[in-house]
């Protein structure tokens, strides 16, 4: 087997563990309890962390055996694959709209990175990556303040996703800083990889419970979209802006990069207009948290001059009751 062929190979393995996660992150998100470190318990979300993992050691790979401009669109197969996964695992179909949005965010991406050429420059200094990391984790502070107020899932999904992609996107960047450094320090110098390797774990671990919030309530197509567009973009936009990469093509590149990058944007709107569907499975835990026709509730004492209030529902107080 080639290189190349391996690359595409580990590429789509990457993009299959990247989509299991998600749809084992939202099945987490759907069932989860609100108690605070409940999900460190809870032994599908650690699953998730797994996948997620291999998912992340597998495009590290094929970077190895490939070329970015190759291994990066194909990371974008990830949403692509997540929904017909997800509607023959666990039951979750996703809308016409939902799966027009994840073409158009896919295709858009794809496109705008397959625009972007090679570096011309070193990695920033620095100064320039306690810049970079300072702006990362501001701006998903600034995510946070944003999410707070919005009641709409689906838009607060986005918004937190948004979030995630960004953490994931500097954290690539600075996994390709360590990387250069590495090839590039004497023997036993591997503790000046420390404060890369700190930011690396703070901006993934970010990520990943940001990518974990999103999910609740909003479904699986909107978050997983959004975080597979935005974390490349952020990536690429850090390697023009830094590593001194740009487009191909010159004007005309620059040109249809805006373009791809419109199509990806319409994209997530429409997926933001996707309603999340509930399964049989969301349906019985909704219906069995209802009480039966002619089940007994005790409410207890109320404080007041009522201190004995106490309701009861029989089925004969309901007209056509069974």
């Amino acid at each position: 087997m080639s290189s190349l062929a391996l690359s595409v190979l580990l590429s789509l393995v990457s993009a299959v563990a990247y989509a299991a996660a998600a749809i084992v992150q939202e099945r987490v998100a759907a069932g989860a309890s609100g108690r605070p470190y409940a999900l460190l318990s809870n032994a599908g979300w650690w699953t998730a962390v797994g996948l997620n993992g291999v998912g992340g050691l597998l495009h590290v790979i094929a970077l190895a055996y490939g070329p970015l401009s190759l291994v990066q669109p194909l990371g974008a197969l990830t949403i692509v694959f997540a929904l017909p996964m997800a509607a023959v695992f666990v039951r979750r179909g996703a809308g016409a709209a939902a799966w027009r949005g994840a073409l158009m965010a896919t295709a858009g991406l794809a496109g705008l990175l397959a625009l972007i050429g090679p570096a011309d420059s070193r990695a920033p200094g620095g100064a320039g990556r306690l810049v970079l990391a300072a702006v990362a984790f501001g701006a998903i502070a600034a995510v946070l303040l944003a999410a707070h107020p919005v009641h709409r899932p689906v838009v607060r999904g986005v918004v937190l996703a948004g979030g995630a992609g960004v953490a994931f996107g500097v954290a690539s960047v600075f996994t390709k800083i360590a990387a250069e450094d590495l090839t590039e320090l004497p023997g036993g110098a591997v503790t000046e990889l420390l404060p890369a390797l700190l930011v690396i774990a703070g901006l993934a671990a970010a990520g990943l419970l940001l990518s974990q919030a999103s999910y609740r309530g909003a479904g699986l197509a909107a978050p997983l979209a959004t975080v597979t567009v935005v974390n490349p973009v952020v990536a690429a936009a850090v390697g023009v802006t830094l590593f001194g990469e740009g487009f191909r093509y010159g004007a005309t590149g620059t040109a249809l990069a805006v373009g791809c990058a419109a199509v990806a944007a319409a994209g997530l709107v429409l997926l933001t207009r996707e309603q999340p569907r509930r399964t049989a499975a969301d349906a019985s835990d909704r219906d069995a948290a209802r009480p039966e026709v002619g089940e007994r509730i005790d409410i207890g004492a109320v404080p007041g001059p009522r201190a004995h209030l106490e309701v009861e529902m029989r089925s004969g107080a309901v007209a056509g009751g069974s």
